[in-house]
């Protein structure tokens, strides 16, 4: 199992093309994160909720139960 390591900023992201050198992580994984993350803006969005707090924690919490259960059935 691995660490995740957030971004640092895309100022400073550095890449050789497939990492980045600063966090590590693959591009496809920063693009594909990037992605998730738009999406759920988007929706925040459409539904024109002002409780964006509430919503991101909503989210963050549901991600950690999901990703435990998952863990745990294996």
């Amino acid at each position: 199992m691995s660490s995740f390591v957030p971004c640092k900023g895309k100022t400073a992201c550095r890449d050789d093309g497939r990492h980045c050198l600063t966090c590590g992580r693959s591009l496809a994984e920063i693009e594909q994160t990037r992605k998730l993350i738009d999406a759920l803006a988007e929706l925040v969005c459409e539904r024109g909720y002002d409780n964006v707090s509430e919503f991101s924690a909503y989210v963050a919490d549901k991600v950690e139960k999901k990703v435990g259960h998952r863990r745990a059935s294996v």
